[in-house]
């Protein structure tokens, strides 16, 4: 909440660093918590060896050895607690740190990933060569006549249908490595590595059939006042493309299908 917003990459650099800075810190105190519970037992096997010196001019030097052993050994076993501690600490602050991230990647209304999310996983989608006889694809959705959703039931029924529209992306059996988003707006995309076009433009009218399910209703008298659909676009990334390139292609095609009537799919 307080924390000034940060590019990605100075983003993991932070994260990155901190992470190291906590695991550093926990194994140097798990070293000195070792050594000195080391010096203990030493200190401990001392004052036993002294007891069996029955030595009356020793008697003051045994007392404060024993004593002082008694006191180190007390102090080792505060350490090592406060080490065991700290440690615990560090590992929830740590998930925390990863919860935090991972939320805010995530759109709060739709629970999707939202922008930010999408281009961090679309960079790491292309980064890595498809497999074998697959394709990267991409699938741009956008709610038809949204702005008149808005203009005649007003933005908490557009919120609604925003919503509702997340649900039907979480809904849908996911792919390996699939990945949802709202890239703005009215506007979502979905994510497919090493998959096939055809099993992209499948997933695609599951999605569209899916959301012709979204029917808002009048509480009162229960009636359907409002049915959503959505165009589509897919695409297949090819090699040398940049994320630029397979937006505005996935981009085209979703505008080819709402010039060609709204509620299709339509591949670039």
């Amino acid at each position: 909440d307080f924390v000034a917003d940060v590019g990605l990459a100075e983003a993991e650099r932070i994260q990155g660093d901190m992470q190291r800075v906590m695991t550093d810190i926990v194994q140097s105190a798990r070293r000195t918590g070792k050594q000195a519970g080391d010096f203990g037992e030493q200190l401990q096997g001392l004052s036993g060896v002294l007891v069996d010196v029955e030595v009356q001019r020793l008697s003051p030097h045994l007392d404060a050895a024993l004593a002082s052993t008694q006191a180190m050994r007390q102090s080792v076993q505060a350490l090592q607690d406060q080490v065991s501690g700290s440690e615990r600490e560090i590992e929830a602050l740590r998930a925390d740190l990863m919860r935090t991230r991972e939320e805010s990647l995530l759109c709060p209304l739709t629970r999707v990933l939202n922008r930010r999310g999408f281009d961090e996983r679309l960079h790491a989608m292309l980064a890595q060569p498809p497999a074998r006889g697959t394709q990267h694809c991409l699938i741009m959705l956008d709610i038809d006549h949204f702005k008149r959703v808005n203009d005649t039931h007003g933005h908490p029924v557009g919120d609604k249908v925003l919503e509702g529209l997340g649900a039907v992306l979480r809904s849908v059996p996911p792919e390996p490595g699939m990945a949802c988003a709202r890239y703005g707006g009215e506007e979502f995309a979905i994510l497919l590595p090493s998959t096939t076009l055809n099993k992209a433009v499948q997933l695609a009218e599951a999605v569209r059939t899916r959301t012709r399910g979204v029917r808002l209703r009048n509480k009162s008298t229960n009636a359907v006042e409002l049915t959503v659909t959505v165009s589509a676009g897919v695409a297949a990334w090819r090699p040398g493309e940049d994320a630029r390139a397979l937006v505005s292609c996935a981009d085209a095609a979703l505008y080819r299908s709402k010039a060609n009537g709204r509620d299709r799919v339509m591949v670039a």
